[in-house]
């Protein structure tokens, strides 16, 4: 029943941020999925009879490549799948299922906040046994397996019904199909308080999801309105669909647009929140109220004992080196540990497993804790809801509150995308060069402090990650980062941060843009962002 499939090897293979990336007809090449699951296996070791969880976010192609995947592991030698109904899985229920279940690991199939469609983006990435993203050491292994690969193993049985949950024989290994929901939904309720947040609905608090018609539907109708009380209603675009109904499904503020002005509008509800296409980041608003990423996880760390999952405490906190520093102020108040990684869930993997840290957080939407080894996207707004019930207070006071105590930073991030690859490269290896001079150069009323390109010295294994991102820093806290991003999959996504730390409360009001502006002019003066890329903005503005 196992046939051996002979192959070429695709150069283009290689995992970035999170998985492999690409348009959906590049995976529709014939060979091309197979290639770089058998890629995954080869590059594993002694999960003969073991349990791998598959499942997805629904977008176009998911269900053909689950298929792929369920027979070419019955092929390979596991004992078990679990796969979510209907080839549904939400990221952080991914994790979840990987880690209640004790599987060996999961195949994710998601291109997370990318566009989907039959011309739109499609993604494999590889989860391990604690639930996180396959670490570099493997990913790396399997990149290097795709290019000599020469066959790949696929058991001859027919298509697993997705849809009716249950038990299934699959040429010798078991396939569970099992409700996607019910596990994930379970842990949300050990770790808030359920009752103080259906309290806080029922008296009259409005409350609406944005799930972009993508993952993340389900769970909310789940949790938000049948178990919260929340109307029904209350989830919009609450069905996934293969498309995302034609919207990106990115939780911001060009995205989620709609979102935000219903509930900036007087008769909009008092909070809103969307999430992604794979549901692991989070978009909060509040009535007068956006709460940037870099808040959020700073929020959140210093009202951690408000929720009954965390109530004794934290023990650290981590956030990607471009991420704002609003959290490093509550660790150091809190007297916690402090830990700045690199862009990619996968490097929070060895801190929480260590227990160093328990709360993460990513300034691309992107927040969690050691409930699972993903960024969480519902989880952050029932934290927020959680928050806001047992403070009895608005998103609006709650911020403004906590910038009064430890200051606001200001915070912004452009992205110029699909920038011409060659363009973007000579952009960062030219900036490279100029590092060493920049110390002590001034612009305007800035002068530089230091300057580098930031390099990870994980605290655990001792790996050493390089070329993670250039950090210029100027005297009194701000702060400029330019890095390329690895989750684009049309020419490149460059990423201009910039920062800017106020700890005078009567200047908290000020425009984030105007507040941030002589750095945005000074990045563009010191990287040569209008002339390497012939952008004269960006594309995307958070």
């Amino acid at each position: 029943m196992i046939k051996t499939v002979s192959t070429t090897p695709f150069q283009d293979q290689k995992p970035g941020t999170s998985g492999l990336r690409k348009k959906v007809k590049v995976f529709a090449q014939p060979n091309y999925a197979e290639n770089f699951i058998q890629s995954i296996f080869d590059s594993l070791e002694n999960f003969q009879g073991k349990t791998l969880v598959i499942g997805g976010d629904g977008r176009y192609y998911n269900r053909e490549v689950i298929q792929k995947a369920i027979k070419m592991a019955a092929a390979a030698g596991f004992g078990k799948v679990l796969v979510g109904q209907g080839g549904i899985l939400s990221t952080p229920a991914a994790s979840n299922i990987i880690r209640k279940y004790g599987a060996f690991g999961g195949i994710v199939l998601s291109a997370s906040h990318n566009p989907g469609g039959p011309d739109e983006d499609f993604g494999i990435k590889y989860n391990v046994d604690n639930g996180g993203p396959a670490p570099e050491k493997i990913t790396d292994a399997i990149f290097a397996r795709t290019k000599v690969i020469d066959s790949y193993k696929i058991a001859d049985i027919a298509d697993i019904d997705l849809d009716a949950v249950g038990s299934v024989d699959a040429g010798g290994m078991t396939v569970d199909v099992i409700d996607p929901v019910a596990d994930y939904a379970e842990l949300m309720e050990s770790l808030f308080d359920f009752g103080a947040i259906k309290a806080l609905i029922s008296g009259g608090f409005g409350v609406v999801i944005d799930s972009m018609s993508a993952v993340t539907g389900p769970y909310a109708v789940e949790i938000l309105e049948k178990r919260l009380g929340a109307p029904k209603g209350s989830v919009r675009n609450a069905v996934p669909l293969p498309d995302f109904g034609g919207h990106h499904p990115d939780p911001n503020l060009v995205h989620a647009k709609e979102l935000y002005v219903d509930v900036m509008s007087a008769e909009g509800p008092d909070f809103g929140a969307a999430s992604d296409g794979d549901g692991d980041r989070n978009m909060v608003v509040g009535k007068g109220m956006f709460v940037t990423p870099s808040d959020s996880l700073a929020i959140i760390a210093a009202n951690a004992k408000l929720a009954p999952g965390y109530a004794a405490g934290i023990s650290g906190i981590a956030r990607s080196m471009p991420t704002s520093a609003a959290a490093d102020r509550v660790a150091e108040k809190l007297g916690l540990g402090m830990y700045e990684t690199p862009t990619g869930w996968k490097f929070f993997g060895n801190l929480l497993d260590a227990g160093k840290v328990t709360v993460c957080g990513e300034e691309s939407f992107g927040t969690g804790s050691n409930h699972v080894r993903e960024k969480d996207g519902l989880w952050a707004v029932l934290f927020w809801l959680n928050i806001i019930a047992a403070r009895k207070e608005s998103v609006k006071d709650i911020v403004t509150k906590h910038w009064a105590e430890y200051g606001r930073n200001y915070y912004s991030r452009h992205d110029y995308e699909e920038v011409d690859a060659t363009a973007a490269n000579t952009l960062v290896a030219t900036l490279r060069e100029k590092l060493a001079t920049l110390p002590g150069t001034t612009y305007g009323n800035l002068k530089v402090a230091s300057a580098d390109d930031f390099a990870y010295h994980d605290p655990i294994d001792q790996s050493v990650r390089k070329n993670q991102g250039i950090r210029i820093l100027f005297e009194g806290g701000s702060r400029i980062v330019l890095r390329l991003s690895g989750t684009g999959t049309a020419g490149a996504t460059l990423r201009l941060y910039v920062e800017r730390y106020e700890p005078d409360s009567a200047r908290h009001a000020i425009d984030t843009q105007e507040a941030l502006a002589d750095l945005i002019s000074v990045a563009d003066t010191i990287a040569g962002i209008k002339s390497h890329t012939g952008r004269s903005e960006p594309t995307v503005i958070t």
